[in-house]
């Protein structure tokens, strides 16, 4: 057992939190470019995309993304691929999330009233002119809470890479109970750790919604 104060916790989850936001953002911004890109071949109706896309979505929604890392740091090694643990947990959480966020968003686009494409048709606009003009700005104020509210999730769901050995907040969680068996103490810091990353970013959001909803 090994004699840790408070702060001694409290200083080595902080240095761990490091990395949970990384990988969060990391997850976040590509699974990010590559949601988009998902949904512009979707809006594009580019040949298969329609079932391709929505394949791929149904794929990372209907698996658990404990499977996912799984596959990503076992699965590659099979084939040759020797990836590290922070590798296979950023391939695997970019993945997850371009699936939800390209769902996200094109649930947003398809929110908005039929008629501002047609508005958009009527003044020669192609398809991508009416997506920056008319379509997207109006799309942005409906998809803010859902996609910060996803981002709250992907914070979260970065604890599940503790399982492939990714030393994150929670897995550095663990390692501090193993030494100093204070569960009570470390998992409560561990847990205020992840409230002070997750409140600002709700609170942001519900900031940005009511900004996004004056301006119109």
């Amino acid at each position: 057992m090994v004699d840790f104060t408070l702060w001694d916790i409290v200083r080595n989850l902080l240095l761990a939190a490091r990395w949970t936001v990384v990988l969060s953002l990391v997850a976040f911004v590509g699974g990010g470019l590559v949601g988009l890109l998902l949904l512009s071949a979707r809006i594009a109706r580019w040949p298969g995309a329609e079932r391709g896309v929505a394949l791929y979505v149904e794929l990372f929604q209907g698996t658990p993304l404990l499977m996912q890392l799984f596959l990503a740091y076992f699965g590659l090694a099979l084939l040759g691929l020797n990836v590290s643990a922070w590798a296979a947990a950023a391939l695997a959480l970019t993945l997850y999330t371009s699936a939800f966020l390209a769902e996200i968003w094109r649930g947003c686009v398809n929110a908005v009233p039929r008629g501002q494409w047609e508005a958009g048709a009527s003044l020669a606009l192609s398809l991508w002119e009416q997506m920056r003009h008319v379509i997207g700005p109006q799309a942005l104020r409906i998809a803010v809470p859902p996609t910060v509210g996803f981002l709250v999730q992907v914070v979260k769901g970065t604890a599940l890479a503790s399982v492939i050995g990714f030393i994150e907040l929670t897995k550095a969680g663990t390692m501090i109970t193993n030494a100093t068996f204070q569960p009570f103490t470390v998992y409560a810091c561990v847990a205020l750790l992840y409230f002070c990353l997750c409140f600002p970013i709700s609170a942001w959001s519900r900031t940005l919604e009511r900004k996004l909803r004056h301006g119109r």
